[in-house]
């Protein structure tokens, strides 16, 4: 594990310090949670733009036209 200093305007350390003694968590906590959360959206669009770059419209309009042409299910 490692040390990290950080710097944050005083109304949202209070905010922090309110919503992770809410939580039952400690500060460390709440900001390791936030930013691992953080960090899984951006790399999530950065994984999904790569898979869009690598699309094939002719072999994605081959696989659709494997489907047959039937009214969706009225569960569907």
């Amino acid at each position: 594990m490692s040390t990290l200093s950080l710097r944050l305007p005083e109304s949202l350390h209070r905010q922090a310090r309110k919503l992770a003694k809410q939580e039952g968590i400690s500060i460390n906590q709440l900001v390791t949670t936030a930013l691992a959360e953080k960090m899984s959206a951006l790399m999530t669009g950065e994984y999904l733009a790569a898979r869009a770059a690598r699309g094939d419209r002719k072999k994605f309009e081959r696989a659709l036209g494997k489907v047959k042409d039937r009214l969706p299910r009225d569960e569907d």
